[in-house]
């Protein structure tokens, strides 16, 4: 990145630590802070434009549609507000906002949803994807679900394996079921090989730490 690229990252820092100041514990700055160094660290093995990787990932939970009653729009319109008071060109913007419309991973359930891709939204989905298993995966899953109040685990209700992007939206299932109609199939949707890589290590700590949870519940460990 040259320097006044680098000023506008620095400038994206601050803009998302003071919106999200008082964000959801797993959608908060800290969050977005380590999809940055996801990001980074899987560029360094992809040929990628680093600025609109850095941006994409500072900028993709903005505005969460899950905090704002399911508006997926409000997220890239305030992105694409403050890229443009940053003076960043019309296609960079561009492709920010595409990164920020594409990256969910409730929008590859709709099958009517449109198409994009690039390596620079391969590189910050996959980091995105990673923060959402593994030892903070598992932290940031229980963190939603006691805000939005579900049970930890609920035996007699079973996860939702062929669910709709609607359903997967209004779902108040049990946290436990989140492992299974997300958290341990992201693994196989890794863009990226350093992704799969990191990926892999992460999967296996879910597979314990189920097995450890369902030994617990049941008394037996």
């Amino acid at each position: 990145m040259n320097s006044n690229q680098q000023k506008i990252v620095d400038s994206t820092i601050r803009f998302v630590k003071k919106t999200l100041k008082k964000a959801e514990g797993g959608h908060d700055w800290f969050h977005i802070e380590r999809v940055y160094k996801n990001s980074k660290r899987i560029a360094v093995n992809e040929n990628v434009d680093e600025f609109i990787v850095a941006l994409g990932a500072l900028l993709h939970d903005i505005a969460d549609a899950k905090f704002y009653n399911g508006d997926e729009s409000i997220g890239p319109k305030l992105a694409a507000e403050f890229l443009i008071e940053q003076g960043v060109s019309l296609s960079e913007r561009d492709h920010v906002i595409n990164i920020i419309n594409y990256i969910s991973y409730k929008n590859a359930l709709d099958s009517m949803f449109p198409n994009f891709s690039s390596p620079e939204l391969n590189v910050v989905q996959d980091a995105d994807r990673l923060d959402a298993i593994g030892a903070i995966g598992i932290a940031r899953c229980f963190s939603y679900g006691g805000f939005k109040n579900r049970q930890l685990y609920n035996p007699e209700i079973e996860p939702n394996l062929s669910m709709s992007k609607q359903e997967y939206k209004e779902s108040d299932a049990p946290s436990i079921n989140h492992f299974y109609e997300k958290l341990l199939l992201l693994k196989d949707q890794m863009n990226t090989t350093t992704g799969l890589r990191i990926a892999i290590d992460r999967h296996n700590y879910m597979e314990t730490f189920l097995e450890q949870f369902y030994g617990e519940w049941k008394g037996k460990k």
